[in-house]
């Protein structure tokens, strides 16, 4: 595809390049731990503690993270997938080349987390609460976001491709080079004055007109 002039700036996609890794043999995760070329495979992380772990070229597949306690961790090239759970607290973390894939997830808490050059692929994503946070070289990329809540966060060349949007909020919101063309359907719940800095395309317009009528106090009839 010709990029043209008017489009925004293309994210930059991460490109983890994992090292053999060595099978994750704990009994489980630790406070403040420090993970290094380990493989979780299967691992049920259900209710753990890794609150300000580090996990630097690690792959978490297979793994089960309900209630799991990841505040303030760091992933550094590392993949992530498939994972599951409900609830997943990983407020304040910061993601940094990762490769989401598959995710089933549900109230995944990432509110001011740092997330930059980061693909999240396929999967579904319910409640995902990014309020606050700072997301740089993002795309969501054939993944069902249910309600996503990004109210006070900032933006920055994040692309929607092929993701099904549901409810998201951009209340308070800062939008740069954020690409929601890719987004269908898009539903906006909430933030429709700080879409500038967001590209939509020409038929998402007429899907929003009734929104944005509303938004503006504007009665159709």
């Amino acid at each position: 595809m010709v990029r043209k002039a008017s489009d925004p700036r293309p994210a930059r996609r991460p490109e983890p390049r994992l090292p053999p890794l060595e099978p994750y043999g704990g009994a489980g995760l630790e406070p403040d731990g420090d993970y290094d070329g380990l493989e979780f495979r299967g691992a049920d992380l259900t209710g753990q503690d890794g609150g300000g772990a580090r996990f630097l070229d690690c792959a978490l597949a297979s793994c089960t993270l309900t209630g799991t306690r990841l505040r303030h961790a760091r992933f550094l090239d590392s993949v992530l997938g498939p994972v599951q759970g409900v609830g997943t607290d990983l407020a304040e973390a910061t993601l940094r080349d990762v490769e989401v894939t598959e995710p089933r997830l549900g109230g995944v808490q990432l509110h001011g987390a740092v997330l930059e050059r980061v693909v999240v692929r396929g999967g579904k994503l319910d409640f995902l609460n990014l309020r606050t946070a700072r997301l740089r070289d993002v795309v969501f990329e054939n993944c069902v976001l249910v309600e996503p809540d990004f109210g006070g966060a900032r933006l920055e060349r994040v692309e929607f491709v092929g993701c099904a949007v549901k409810g998201a909020d951009f209340t308070a919101a800062t939008l740069k080079d954020v690409d929601l063309r890719g987004a269908e359907p898009l539903e906006i719940a909430g933030g429709l004055d700080r879409l500038s800095g967001a590209v939509i395309s020409p038929g998402q317009l007429m899907d929003l007109a009734a929104v944005f009528a509303a938004a503006l106090g504007v009665r159709v009839v």
